[in-house]
């Protein structure tokens, strides 16, 4: 007999995930994929729409005719800052334009000159972030690319499009939108007044809530479609509906995004110069995030390291934890903690690992190095965890995804925050989890 479950594509920056979940939410299979980035039309680099799109409903035809299982659900949960424009014929009409793409300075000039970005950084609880802000992506398309954004009828972000792929409907879901996208203003709880006056409102669908579904046939079959959801709100989403007392997650992958849900403290200037900034929950509520690009670092860091030490890309899932070094480590401080109110924190992060003050060369081993490579992120997590906990009276943590699994990391990181209980996701698949619990 087949097991009815619950399917999820979780497409993230670097690996695509299927994954089915039982009725009790367990996972009973998963496949993973990746694709090589392609060209946008400036050269810079992005992801193959299509090609995600082909192996989405390969992949999903393929379950769907498994006598092993009984695909009765669908969600999706992806990156955010992130969206596809459609046309008349409801076909993508740009390139899927990536986040880190650079935001053209004559664009920006026009765009300071437009809009009272203090005062909108603060209303729309975001730091400004170039493409990481979708609604600049809007307005830059709209100033840089006048013919391609004319044939833009609709504007989606990535969950609800593949939502959209699968359903023929287009709509907006509240969670993409509170992604750090200038377009929300939380404090009125509406889409900001300069989307209106740059008349970009017209190309957003309704709204509807996360939990939204729809019913479909597909290949013969019966098949209930979620809206999809960003992937860090889908995280979150796990313990918003597993845990009634007050938490902080971290939830680690490219980026570690800390997320406390229960705090109403406004946000500052201050704090939106260290990339701290709003997300919206589920319930369309305030989350309060401070992000870190450290998963991004650990990988460049990591591989400087294989290169110095002659070692395998692998190599460093066999280090253990040496409570010798652990110690040495644990006398580590930043060394200039200034430059942590000077810019956000992924600049931070570049500057602690400038080559004046990090040196894998003067370390006798890899082992060594690592160590003082995960303590070193260490001390910017710590900052962040304390940045997202403002005021609050929150010492229960949760650790979520590849950081979980690095027990050096893990191990430091208990050290370093001594009067937080620090607990480890057992959700391997935490994102997709969340999708799946949701839909449900």
């Amino acid at each position: 007999m087949s097991i009815p479950v619950t399917a999820v594509f979780d497409i993230g920056k670097t690996n695509k995930k299927f994954v089915l979940f039982d009725p009790d939410y367990n996972e009973v299979y998963h496949e993973y994929q990746s694709f090589e980035e392609l060209d946008d039309d400036d050269g810079d680099p992005c992801d193959d729409l299509q090609g995600i799109e082909k192996w989405m409903k390969e992949v999903l035809n393929h379950h769907v005719k498994n006598d092993r299982y009984d695909i009765k659900k669908l969600n999706f949960a992806t990156y955010g800052a992130t969206m596809v424009h459609l046309g008349e014929d409801g076909k993508p009409v740009t390139p899927l334009y990536n986040y880190l793409k650079p935001f053209p300075a004559e664009v920006e000039e026009k765009l300071f000159r437009k809009v009272n970005m203090e005062r909108n950084d603060v209303e729309t609880a975001s730091p400004y972030l170039g493409m990481l802000n979708t609604g600049l992506q809007l307005f830059w398309l709209k100033e840089a690319k006048p013919q391609l954004f004319s044939k833009i009828r609709h504007s989606l972000y990535l969950p609800q499009y593949f939502y959209f792929l699968f359903t023929g409907q287009k709509v907006t879901e509240i969670t993409s939108i509170g992604c750090h996208t200038k377009m929300w203003n939380f404090q009125s709880n509406l889409y900001h007044n300069w989307l209106k006056e740059e008349k970009l409102l017209k190309l957003l669908p309704d709204i509807v809530p996360t939990s939204h579904s729809t019913e479909i046939i597909y290949n013969n079959k019966k098949l209930e479609v979620g809206v999809g959801i960003h992937d860090s709100s889908s995280a979150l989403a796990t313990y918003l509906l597993n845990h009634s007392d007050p938490f902080i997650l971290i939830s680690t992958g490219t980026w570690s995004i800390t997320l406390n849900p229960f705090t109403r403290e406004q946000i500052t200037h201050e704090e939106l110069k260290k990339d701290c900034l709003q997300y919206m929950n589920i319930y369309g509520k305030p989350v309060k995030a401070s992000r870190l690009f450290i998963g991004n670092e650990f990988q460049q860091q990591l591989s400087e390291l294989n290169d110095v030490f002659e070692k395998s890309p692998d190599y460093y899932k066999s280090v253990r934890v040496d409570p010798y070094l652990s110690d040495e480590v644990s006398k580590l401080e930043l060394e200039n903690k200034e430059f942590l109110n000077e810019v956000g924190y992924d600049v931070s992060l570049k500057k602690l690992f400038d080559k004046s003050i990090w040196n894998p060369y003067k370390y006798p081993s890899f082992e060594e190095a690592y160590h003082f490579l995960n303590g070193r992120l260490v001390l910017m997590q710590r900052e962040s965890l304390k940045l997202a906990k403002g005021k609050s009276d929150i010492s229960n943590v949760f650790l979520d995804g590849g950081f979980a699994s690095n027990e050096i990391f893990v191990s430091l990181l208990k050290a370093s925050l001594p009067s937080f209980q620090i607990s480890l996701s057992n959700q391997a698949m935490g994102t997709a989890h969340g999708a799946a619990m949701i839909i449900s």
